[in-house]
């Protein structure tokens, strides 16, 4: 997917670019996939359990088939379209008793390719779904599951894509976009292929307006609020902090403070944890 930039004929243009939708095939998604989508803006019971959302504009939810628990049965890609709610793309299939699906479209998918989900081995084509124990070791998938049949829950963002380093005991291990080496169970099925839509990234978006209306609303740091707002607030004009570790609005310490349970029964089957950048030194 390429990306466009625009002309800086003002302030709010200059450096701002966006994406030119040349790999969708249709403006028009399936009618009965379509779900309304209710706005809660952040809050649960009237009080803001997540901050910085709110307005936006209107969306219907694709109903994308996470599981695709449809065996062995060949179904043809019929459209790539736009999804609202996530930054990759999603693929109508239908299967050759006519139902129609979405699933998450791999970089590359083309209208009119085939898929097949399966629990056996299979021809590890672009798209194609099956366990991890029956997929070629250094092949990069996506769509990943945590548990058989739950459907998939890792990789399924733009231009995400995870590695099969090996297959050992009824565990696989792979390689995380982070770096982390973390094993899956071998029976867990996961999609051949990287999430499309892989420029997401490089996309600029140039000014606040273009965020809210995506549904995001401002971001205020602490050091311009008033100590009764955040730990940081308070003083006179501009100033550091003045404490040895930046906090959250709640009082807790933020940046850099592991947050993981250090008990989590998950751990085990972590390998190696992704790689942590050195600071650099100040002159």
């Amino acid at each position: 997917m390429p990306i466009k930039k625009y002309k800086p004929t003002n302030k709010g243009r200059r450096n701002m670019s966006g994406d030119t939708f040349s790999d969708i095939t249709t403006s028009k998604p399936e009618k009965s996939l379509l779900v309304i989508r209710k706005k809660f803006a952040g809050r649960t019971n009237g009080k803001i359990t997540v901050r910085h959302k709110g307005g936006g504009h209107k969306r219907f939810i694709r109903l994308v088939d996470f599981v695709q628990e449809r065996y062995d049965q060949p179904a043809e890609v019929l459209t790539i379209e736009y999804d609202p709610n996530r930054n990759a793309r999603i693929a109508l299939v239908q299967y050759e008793d006519g139902e129609k699906r979405y699933i998450i479209a791999p970089d590359g998918l083309k209208v009119g390719a085939k898929i097949v989900s399966s629990l056996g081995a299979i021809d590890a084509k672009l798209g194609t779904r099956m366990p991890l124990e029956f997929i070629p070791v250094g092949s990069f998938v996506h769509n990943i599951e945590f548990q058989p049949t739950k459907g998939a829950q890792i990789a399924r963002g733009a231009g995400t894509q995870v590695q099969l380093m090996g297959i050992e005991g009824k565990y696989a291990q792979l390689k995380m976009p982070s770096g982390e080496v973390r094993k899956f169970l071998k029976t867990c099925s996961a999609s051949v292929g990287m999430v499309s839509n892989p420029d997401y990234r490089l996309i600029r978006w140039g000014k606040a307006g273009r965020m809210r209306h995506k549904g995001i609303r401002p971001t205020v740091r602490g050091k311009v609020m008033n100590p009764v707002d955040h730990p940081h607030g308070g003083g006179e004009g501009a100033q550091s902090i003045g404490m040895k570790a930046p906090k959250t609005p709640w009082g807790k310490k933020a940046l850099g403070v592991k947050t993981r349970r250090k008990k989590k029964a998950s751990s085990k089957l972590i390998v190696s944890r992704r790689p942590v950048g050195k600071k650099k030194r100040r002159r």
